[in-house]
């Protein structure tokens, strides 16, 4: 998270302590595990019974090889190595996200400087997403009953553009572990007649990409940029690290450094700092999409929107906000969800649980939708007013076009002297006039996108495109 600058002066120093007191507490709270390691030869029958060696890192209640895991069930994060890179440069990731509850794998394979196949490596990638799960149904294995099925496929510079080749196939089956991509300086593998970029367009996980500005060795223009771009999720997010690098993802690696200090011009921050911008940002994302904590993800999305450390890109339409529509006899809520939850007045109101609910009587009304995530969003109270004749007679006016490219009539009856307002999705008020009757308003000065008309607390969705 942000790293506070603190200030001179007693009051700084106060609120230092009290920021300290709770970084230790949080950080407690989430580091609650020591760290095992086991290593596990795995085959692929389905290409010659090729031989995957496999670093693995989990939960356990005393740090050591082979030692016994705690018990429950950890979600996995599956990690390709970056080009001549050893497992071992990545200990910063392992013990960020083992200590929170994660298990971590990381396979060998493809480590030579010569004959590098990306598309092997890729496969690999693919085939342990699903090696780990058969361990949790083997008695003999330390992993038996303790895998989750929520699986993250991660990876540094070759090996991030390895995961995008992975992720293709993943999800062009359909497999149901398989949750999310984040990709550290990802690089474009279009070796063997396949291309990361390319893969990126089957990609429909949501996804992170990570990109140090100053990164010479795999250019973001020529890499990173390309996959988010052809991302088809319907969540993705670009996180630029200002001042940072290529190789400053992993700790100190001679073939990385060596390459980087060749190609990369103006890096301005540590090695730890870009590790702590990367690291914090990953494990909310990881919270949020392996582990289901809703309030990670608004975390996330505080974070990116406030840190000075990044500049970010973002396309999610993941659990949006609801606003409620007024119909005039009735209350619709602006998003779709799995289920839903009316309220009038705070008190929740018997047999609402559909996206539009008949309005009988006046007050504050809320929804609360519900995702196909487990995670839920509630609308900023709507107040409804004149319930009776009033209302309903009023209830008869059009605005059209709609869609309109700019400028919209409101027609019916009884308009003159109604004020109408026009809001934006954040509740903001972007048009305030009194109707003199059938009015055509110019909004082409507006942005594209959704707003709220309304009329004497009656509310229509109207699109500018």
């Amino acid at each position: 998270m942000e790293k506070s600058i603190i200030k001179k002066g007693s009051k700084e120093i106060i609120m230092f302590v009290i920021l300290f007191a709770m970084m230790f507490v949080a950080s407690k709270m989430f580091a609650q595990y020591q760290v095992g390691h086991t290593q596990i030869t795995f085959t692929d029958p389905a290409r010659s019974n090729r031989a995957i060696q496999t670093e693995i890192y989990y939960p356990a209640s005393t740090t050591g090889d082979d030692v016994s895991m705690v018990a429950g069930q950890y979600p996995v994060i599956v990690f390709g190595h970056g080009f001549v890179m050893a497992w071992s440069a990545y200990q910063n990731l392992w013990e960020s996200y083992v200590p929170r509850g994660y298990i971590m794998m990381f396979p060998r394979t493809e480590g030579n400087i010569t004959g590098t196949d990306h598309q092997q490596f890729g496969w690999d990638l693919q085939f342990l997403v699903g090696a780990i799960q058969a361990e949790n149904n083997l008695p003999s294995s330390i992993f038996f009953n303790g895998v989750a099925p929520e699986t993250a496929l991660m990876g540094h510079s070759m090996g991030g553009g390895a995961s995008f080749l992975a992720a293709d196939s993943l999800c062009s089956n359909g497999n149901t572990n398989f949750k999310t991509l984040v990709g550290y300086a990802p690089a474009e593998s279009s070796t063997n007649g396949v291309s990361s970029i390319n893969s990126a367009l089957s990609v429909t996980v949501p996804s992170v990409v990570f990109s140090g500005s100053n990164d010479g060795v795999t250019p973001a223009v020529d890499h990173h940029t390309p996959m988010y771009n052809n991302l088809a999720s319907s969540c993705k997010t670009f996180v630029n690290v200002l001042g940072g690098g290529h190789c400053y993802f992993a700790n100190t690696n001679t073939n990385c450094d060596f390459g980087e200090s060749t190609s990369s011009t103006g890096i301005s921050i540590t090695r730890e700092e870009q590790q702590d911008i990367a690291q914090d940002l990953t494990n909310l994302w990881l919270d949020y999409m392996l582990k289901g904590d809703c309030n990670a993800f608004d975390y996330f999305q505080d974070s990116l929107a406030n840190s000075t450390r990044i500049s970010h890109l973002q396309a999610c339409a993941v659990n949006p906000t609801p606003v409620i529509v007024d119909n005039g006899n009735s209350l619709t809520s602006s998003e779709t969800g799995t289920s839903y939850q009316w309220f009038l007045n705070g008190n929740p109101i018997s047999s609402s649980n559909s996206v539009t609910i008949p309005i009988t009587s006046n007050g504050n009304y809320v929804v609360e939708v519900s995702y196909a995530n487990g995670c839920s969003k509630t609308s900023a109270p709507y107040t409804v007013t004149g319930v009776g004749i009033e209302r309903y007679e009023f209830n008869n006016f059009n605005v059209f076009p709609n869609p309109t490219n700019g400028l919209l009539t409101i027609k019916g009856a009884n308009l003159k002297g109604k004020n109408v307002q026009i809001f934006s999705v954040v509740g903001q008020i972007v048009v305030d006039l009194i109707l003199e009757g059938e009015t055509t308003i110019n909004l082409q000065n507006l942005q594209e996108g959704v707003y709220f008309l309304k009329i004497n607390g009656i509310t229509k969705r109207i699109v500018l495109s």
